[in-house]
């Protein structure tokens, strides 16, 4: 009986998990998108960022575009 029961508990923890996995790839993926383009942006600023700078900048701009998570 204990064996079927957690069978069904790991059934239900891995359904629980895939239902969360879209959610956090499209996020990713919208977030990766907003940044490589930001990245490639900031370019043509030429000599005055450096590449560190470039990968900052990239990374606070990707973020700020992100609407605020609902609850």
């Amino acid at each position: 009986m204990k064996r079927k029961a957690y069978a069904v508990g790991i059934l239900a923890m891995a359904l629980a998990g895939v239902a969360v996995v879209p959610s956090c790839y499209t996020r990713f993926a919208a977030s990766r998108q907003n940044f490589e383009h930001y990245f490639r942006a900031l370019d043509p600023a030429g000599s005055s960022l450096n590449p560190v700078e470039r990968f900052v900048f990239s990374l606070v701009l990707a973020r700020s575009d992100e609407a605020p998570e609902r609850k």
